[in-house]
């Protein structure tokens, strides 16, 4: 089981699996409803290495991204439910408008987002590639997607099954 830790505990192993020959991988993201993409997304992320360390955005950061009916799922429910899968090692939360701070932080040895993703558009490439590591777009389950659901939900419960 993953923990959740702070910025600076994050750093802290980051550093120290780095120093024992590991390898870190990060990605981020809302993970507002966790479902199966999530989880096969995470599998595969874990793939690329020995530690994964999830950055996930605050319930401010999320209504920043989102709207304001975001997020369904409160931060620390996130974030214990993220810790708990098997391929999680650590969870760091993070305020910001980007991961970019907790990318600098954390030195990732390889940094994973979605297949829509490309390396111009994934933050904190720069820092992972100054470090001679690897930037890997995954690619998502079809028609496996937070909006998705929520939208299906909302029809639901208006009759439009």
């Amino acid at each position: 089981m993953g923990r959740i830790v702070s910025r600076e505990e994050l750093a802290n192993d980051c550093e120290r699996a780095r120093t024992m020959g590991l390898t870190v991988v990060f990605t981020n993201g809302c993970f507002d409803i966790l479902h199966r993409g999530h989880v096969h997304y995470l599998a595969r992320a874990k793939e690329l290495g020995d530690v994964l360390v999830i950055g996930v955005n605050t319930d401010r950061s999320v209504r920043e991204l989102k709207g304001p009916g975001r997020p369904i799922v409160p931060e620390e429910d996130r974030a214990a439910v993220l810790a708990a899968l098997a391929a999680v090692d650590l969870v760091c939360l993070f305020d910001e408008p980007t991961p970019y701070e907790l990318v600098q932080a954390c030195q990732p040895d390889v940094i994973v987002k979605g297949a829509g993703y490309t390396r111009e558009t994934i933050v904190g490439a720069d820092i992972v590639e100054a470090r001679g590591g690897k930037v890997v777009a995954v690619e998502a389950l079809e028609g496996r997607s937070t909006r998705s659901i929520i939208e299906r939900i909302r029809d639901e419960g208006r009759g439009r099954t």
